[in-house]
């Protein structure tokens, strides 16, 4: 519990940054086609070539999802890093992506934009709509407080956007 106030708090920190995105999500596929069309082909290819150029190529910096979820320094990452990450972008595509996006906004007081948020929501509703599913099959019993829970934990992360 204190680890997901932690995040939260994280999150309304973010929304305090005073420096923008040179370029914002809306525009980003002119600003950079090549890239957006590598990432079509090969999204995890560019996860891990944009996570090392966020690491400034130092791979010794690297830590598994940039230290932003419960697995983070527990991977044996300082001993082979580059397996790492090329794990990371593989399996967890979409914690890769996040973590590297929070790397940068922290390390450089980016702020979040509306369309952050939209994507944030909407990743939050897959993620407890997955959970209700699950909870619906595994135990009628438990049901119930499983779709109130989720409910709950979405209207603190709303509040914060």
């Amino acid at each position: 519990m204190a680890a997901s106030q932690a995040y939260l708090d994280k999150a309304q920190l973010r929304q305090s940054y005073r420096n923008v995105w040179h370029t914002d999500l809306t525009n980003a596929i002119t600003a950079d086609f090549t890239c957006c069309c590598l990432s079509l082909w090969c999204g995890p290819c560019v996860s891990y070539m944009l996570r090392k150029r966020a690491l400034y190529n130092d791979m010794s910096r690297y830590v598994c999802c940039a230290g932003y979820m419960p697995c983070s320094g527990k991977c044996g990452e300082s001993k082979c890093p580059e397996l790492c990450l090329a794990t990371e972008v593989f399996c967890c595509f979409g914690n890769s992506v996040a973590s590297t996006r929070f790397l940068l906004q922290d390390e450089f007081n980016i702020q979040t934009t509306q369309c952050d948020n939209c994507i944030i929501v909407l990743l939050l509703l897959s993620y407890l709509s997955d959970r209700s599913l699950t909870a619906i099959v595994s135990d009628s019993a438990s049901k119930y407080y499983l779709f109130l829970k989720p409910s709950q934990e979405l209207n603190t992360t709303l509040r914060l956007l």
